[in-house]
């Protein structure tokens, strides 16, 4: 031991006592002091940014030499009941600048006043927080002393019991696991001790585990006189660490002073550590005190070092972005793209006040690292597409006067979705290779529910489509399903070509959309009177519509086309799949024109007895096994990717939308809790138009309305005019809407 470590050591022990005995308020000032003490030989390397977290104060320390990714969650010690943000910040300052790493204090509230578990709640806000800012939890490492050591492993088991990930790693320094004290060094280093009493810690751990009452100035820890109890309820794993599993625990750097009377706490850690199987490294200094490396000596420089090479080794400098193949249904897509078509779907919630801008950004910022088979980019193999991870999240986009503008392949190489914004609407808009209807649904839904939480701390239950954003994603989400539920025999793919809308073609790619607005319990009841489902039904009256249109058209009845509706199927509902990738199929029901004149409960009744025959489960996996096969013959899987796209193409123009007038996409009802339904007023399901035909529908149900969107490039509105009638003759209320192409001035 150096000569001014011995004259520290003298005046620590000097002042032992009257450290031991001071009062609470005497303690927490002093805390403060030291921390600004710390702070200041380091505060001209860093910049701090102080910040509101859930329920406390908080501060973002950045070094100005930063060579690490990641960033330290760093939670102090001071016995759960001393320590505010400038004593938190003193220690932080030191880390971020010696270790050239981010690190976000945390001021988490005391006991007595907010006893247990109220400290590890706000630690648990504090690391969701920096999952919010768009760290991964492989970015994350904890650090603590003495209490703040022990919060540590408190969180961790906190986000095991959750089932959720933990950070990358633990550094802890001294931690104070076991607050029933029973470590055999309360005894053999009593002495030797130059910081803290037994008594002092029973203090604290009474104020943590009960609170306390207060007399004038004085504040008495409330006890628990039955002894076995008092031990039972202190070795509780959330307050006790040392009692709980460690398995599952990140890797840990553990320090510890030889001399103080929590070596136990590290020593005994470290071993149930090793023995479940953890990573951990323990460094015991000897003759040292309890949290020595606080005190920043020279002649332990070296710890710094070991810090510095524990947080490169858990956090790479550089992300290695993930990729995958695409799906099945995915491989057309970019293939079958076109100058002036990109095969791009909308969905978009409404809310009752106006969109922060920023706030949804941090909103997206979070929900992108929950889905990794979305928020990606397509890139170009040499035999096939693939998904490559985008490092952060797209920047939030301007609405622009009609939905689905064109997705440009050079934007999709770059990121192959957008959230857009305007007033009070939220909309994201997908490149169809990353997800179907579903699958975005559920994207759309976890971003809102974020956004409420980031603007009004509103927590919207899990479920109903709303994943956790702290849970890591499953390999059943990013799997591609068609593989695991392919039939043994394929299906034909004979079938008729149907009837085209044509119209006058908008010059410059304006899209309309006209959303009709109908009572969801008037349809419900209609279709439940006619025993069919509301997709057959809504199916039934475009099939009406279309022949109307038809018939106007081609007045020889004998060179009528059929009229046939592509509607997808979900085959989640079919098959057990978790998957949010695409995982849908067709069916195609529709009349022949050139048997005869029908009347809508004749094609009501053909549609639902079609869509009966044709969504079960061995046709689906008959259809799926169909398209599985296609690309399993070796001299296709060899052929080069040029020559690839100029086949599916070709494929795609002459049989993917030659079967049917046009699809109707129902994506059903959307029920959600009362957290969310306060403050979404509705939303919307836009399918893009086909690339040859002017038209498509999409449909979704949601607060006591059906939103059927009617999208096309032409002039006429054909369609909506002759399903408006169709409508009207059946005794169906519709509201109407639409976008406006706007005017430009001479």
């Amino acid at each position: 031991m150096k000569h001014l470590t011995k004259i520290l050591r003298s005046q620590l022990m000097l002042l032992k006592p009257f450290l031991s005995s001071c009062s609470l308020a005497t303690a927490r000032k002093g805390q403060e002091k030291i921390g600004k003490l710390m702070a200041h030989s380091h505060k001209n390397d860093v910049e701090y940014e102080d910040i509101i977290i859930g329920a406390v104060k908080a501060s973002l320390i950045r070094p100005k030499d930063e060579v690490s990714s990641g960033i330290i969650l760093y939670l102090h010690g001071g016995g759960y009941t001393a320590g505010n943000l400038h004593y938190a910040k003193g220690f932080g300052t030191v880390l971020a600048s010696k270790c050239g790493i981010k690190v976000l204090c945390v001021a988490y509230r005391l006991a007595p006043e907010f006893p247990f578990p109220t400290a590890l709640d706000d630690s648990m806000d504090a690391y969701g927080h920096l999952l919010s800012s768009g760290y991964a939890p492989s970015d994350i490492i904890l650090c603590g002393e003495s209490a703040g050591g022990g919060l540590c492993y408190s969180l961790c088991l906190k986000l095991l019991e959750k089932g959720r990930t933990v950070p990358a790693g633990i550094v802890a320094i001294s931690p104070w696991t076991d607050l029933t004290l029973s470590g055999e060094s309360f005894i053999t280093n009593e002495k030797n001790e130059a910081a803290l009493t037994k008594a002092r810690l029973k203090y604290y751990a009474d104020c943590y585990t009960y609170g306390a009452r207060e007399e004038g100035k004085n504040v008495y820890p409330l006890t628990n006189p039955d002894e076995n109890d008092d031990r039972r309820i202190k070795s509780n794993p959330k307050i006790s660490p040392l009692f709980g599993s460690m398995r599952g625990m990140p890797p840990s750097l553990i320090f510890a002073g030889g001399d103080e009377i929590l070596l136990d706490d590290s020593r005994l850690l470290h071993e149930k550590l090793e023995a479940a199987g953890s990573q951990s490294t323990v460094i015991i200094r000897e003759n040292m005190w309890h949290a020595y490396p606080m005190y920043s000596l020279k002649e332990f420089e070296e710890d710094f070092t070991f810090i510095r090479k524990f947080i490169k080794k858990q956090i790479p400098l550089q992300k290695k972005l993930k990729w995958m193949s695409l799906d099945n249904a995915a491989k057309i897509f970019p293939a079958a793209r076109r100058r002036n078509w990109s095969n791009v779907f909308r969905l978009s919630a409404t809310l009752y006040e106006p969109i922060d801008r920023n706030l949804l950004q941090v909103a997206l910022d979070v929900t992108v690292r929950r889905f990794p088979s979305i928020a990606v980019r397509v890139k170009t193999g040499f035999f096939w597409y693939y998904l490559e991870e985008i490092p952060q999240a797209p920047k939030i986009i301007d609405e622009k006067p009609y939905p689905l503008a064109r997705m440009m392949f050079d934007d999709i190489r770059k990121c192959a979705f957008r959230v857009i914004y305007y007033e009070n609407r939220i909309a994201v808009e997908f490149f169809h290779a990353l997800t179907d209807g579903n699958g975005g649904l559920i994207f759309l839904k976890t971003l809102v529910s974020e956004y409420l939480y980031q603007k009004y701390g509103v927590k919207v239950p899990l479920g109903n489509g709303v994943l956790d954003r702290l849970e890591e994603p499953t390999a059943e989400e990013t799997e591609d399903s068609f593989f695991r539920y392919a039939g043994p025999k394929n299906a034909s793919r004979k079938d008729t070509t149907a009837f085209k809308l044509t119209g006058t073609r908008i010059p410059d790619g304006f899209k309309t959309n006209t959303t009709f607005m109908l009572s969801a319990e008037e349809i419900t009841k209609r279709a439940r009177e006619k025993n069919v489902t509301v997709t057959a039904y809504l199916a039934a009256a475009m099939i009406m519509a279309t022949l109307g249109i038809q018939e106007e058209r081609v007045k020889k009845q004998h060179k009528r086309r059929p009229v046939k509706i592509l509607i997808p199927v979900n085959l989640r509902k079919l098959f057990p799949s978790k998957t949010l990738r695409n995982f849908a199929l067709y069916a195609s029901p529709g009349v022949d024109p050139t048997l005869g004149n029908y009347t809508f409960d004749e094609v009501l009744k053909i549609v639902m007895h079609q869509m009966q025959l044709m969504i079960t489960e061995k046709n689906m996996a008959a259809a799926i096994a169909t398209n599985i096969n296609s690309e399993k013959p070796i001299f296709i899987k060899a052929t080069p990717l040029f020559l690839k796209n100029i086949i599916l193409k070709t494929v795609f123009n002459l049989v993917g939308e030659r079967k049917s007038c046009f699809s109707l996409s129902n994506l059903g009802l959307v029920s959600m809790p009362k957290e969310f339904t306060d403050y979404v007023e509705r939303m919307d399901f836009v399918l893009g138009v086909q690339a040859a035909a002017p038209y498509n529908t999409g449909v979704i149900t949601y607060n006591g309305t059906l939103y059927l969107n009617i999208i096309r490039n032409i002039e006429e509105p054909i369609l909506e005019s002759a399903l408006y009638r169709v409508f009207k003759d059946l005794g169906i209320h519709v509201k109407a809407e639409g976008n406006v192409r706007p005017t430009i001035n001479a």
